[in-house]
């Protein structure tokens, strides 16, 4: 367990139904062990494993003194998530500290009694019964996005991530805040959040030296700025809702309208900033690594973009779909599940346990690091046919084994907004797909990191070729 080696990722090209999909991260050289962890680590999450790792398996280790436990077979995936989710519920001490500076107290990386209070209230806020609510306005963000694309001379490349961030930026700022974000603040949010997660440590020395609640993170004068800049446009839509400038639809007005009716709620002006960043956050970055990890994919799965048309046409008959037609398109979401399987947005779920436990036949130790890796889980040899390919027909039938398929957690602790984004997903997708030809640019090599979200490092630079006329 945990060890470096891996494949180069491959360079870009059309393939057959053959292809091995995935892009690996580069192989790093040897060191004692602590050292060549802390070193790979720091500038990816998913660049210590080697390839006896791609199992369902578990096991533990020792790193500078601090019990690492991996629960990474579908029961103990179980028991940390499900069974004894109140002494693995705290996120890491690396994500918290990481974390702090952009959301507070936030969903994401709160516990205890703060978590209790706010999971239900923001739980329904995004609930699944909600979420055609918010279907226009994915629909109209896209489709803007459509003729800006078509306005583009033909054979322009761009960086599908950053455009993929802007797009479900300003998606989610009409749907949590009621404003249009506008593309200069929603490009402000994409290049803050990138810098910042550059800039963050993945990993805490202190929590390893000893200190369970890690060291802070040093806020240099970079840093300062990058969460300066993301601050700016969150706290402007916050304030301006406050203040009337909101639509009152809108989830934030929820909050609100919540916090007036059951004001043991305790959702004062910070926590309500803090939850809406928190959604801002989460809902945009996720979402677009997503769909960025979506076009990487279908650029080399020709086949399946024709299944994929073909559906389209079938459901939609020419017209531009809608998000009352996402339940029909079982291509799309199909070929969103695979994506996420393959490209988890967050491909370690780190816990920090509170108190001593036993998984499987392993002794945990009080403040051991849990983790549970869908990079590993979703490609794990023994629960999936053919893991390392890229096939959506496996999610057109059946439904993958119980717990080894984790891509928005699972357990208490599921992710809130999985409706909101995964129909945001499905549905974006699918109005891009339907209007352009998306191919990644020949001779490019793409390599997955991991800092907080998994992205191609660099970006990914594509073409998107107009399939009709408008």
């Amino acid at each position: 367990m945990l060890h470096l080696l891996h494949k180069p990722a491959p360079i870009i090209e059309e393939r057959g139904p053959d292809w091995f999909a995935p892009a690996r991260p580069r192989p790093y050289s040897r060191r004692p062990p602590s050292l060549d962890l802390m070193l790979a680590a720091k500038r990816s999450l998913i660049s210590i494993w080697q390839e006896s790792d791609y199992a369902s398996t578990h096991g533990d280790m020792r790193l500078f003194g601090r019990q690492v436990v991996l629960a990474n077979s579908p029961e103990t995936v179980k028991y940390v998530m499900v069974t004894r989710h109140e002494n693995f519920e705290r996120k890491s001490p690396q994500m918290r500290r990481a974390l702090e500076h952009l959301l507070g107290d936030g969903l994401f990386i709160s516990d205890g009694e703060t978590w209790r209070r706010r999971r239900p209230l923001v739980g329904d806020i995004v609930h699944k019964n909600r979420v055609p609510t918010f279907g226009l306005t994915m629909e109209q963000v896209t489709l803007a996005m459509v003729e800006r694309w078509r306005a583009l001379p033909a054979g322009t490349s761009f960086n599908a991530l950053g455009e993929m961030a802007e797009l479900t930026a300003e998606i989610i700022s009409r749907a949590v805040f009621g404003n249009q974000l506008g593309a200069a603040a929603a490009q402000d949010v994409v290049e803050a959040f990138t810098r910042y997660q550059g800039l963050i440590d993945n990993f805490n020395i202190g929590y390893f030296l000893g200190l369970d609640e890690g060291l802070p993170v040093f806020r240099g004068p970079r840093l300062r700025k990058a969460v300066a800049q993301l601050d700016r446009v969150i706290d402007k839509v916050v304030s301006d809702h406050l203040e009337g400038r909101g639509d009152h639809d809108s989830m934030l007005d929820l909050l609100v309208k919540r916090q007036q009716k059951s004001p043991e709620l305790g959702l004062d002006v910070s926590a309500l900033r803090n939850e809406a960043a928190t959604i801002f956050m989460a809902g945009h970055e996720t979402t677009a690594a997503v769909l960025t990890w979506a076009w990487y994919l279908i650029s080399n799965a020709p086949w399946v973009e024709e299944a994929v048309l073909a559906e389209l046409d079938r459901v939609c008959g020419g017209r531009v779909p809608t998000v009352a037609d996402v339940p029909q398109l079982d291509w799309c979401r199909s070929v969103i599940e695979e994506t996420l399987r393959l490209y988890p947005p967050v491909p370690i779920l780190a816990r920090q346990a509170k108190e001593a436990d036993r998984i499987a036949d392993l002794d945990v130790d009080p403040a051991a690091l849990v983790v549970v890796v869908p990079w590993l889980l979703h490609r794990a040899v023994g629960l999936w046919d053919s893991p390392e390919r890229f096939m959506p027909e496996r999610f057109l039938a059946n439904r993958p084994i119980p717990y080894s398929y984790v891509p928005f957690a699972i357990g208490p602790r599921i992710c809130a907004g999985l409706a909101f984004g995964l129909t945001e997903s499905i549905l974006c997708f699918a109005i891009l797909i339907q209007q352009f030809r998306v191919r990644v640019v020949p001779g490019v090599r793409v390599e997955p990191i991991s800092r907080l979200t998994l992205r191609p490092a660099g970006g990914l630079p594509v073409t998107a070729e107009c399939r009709r006329v408008a």
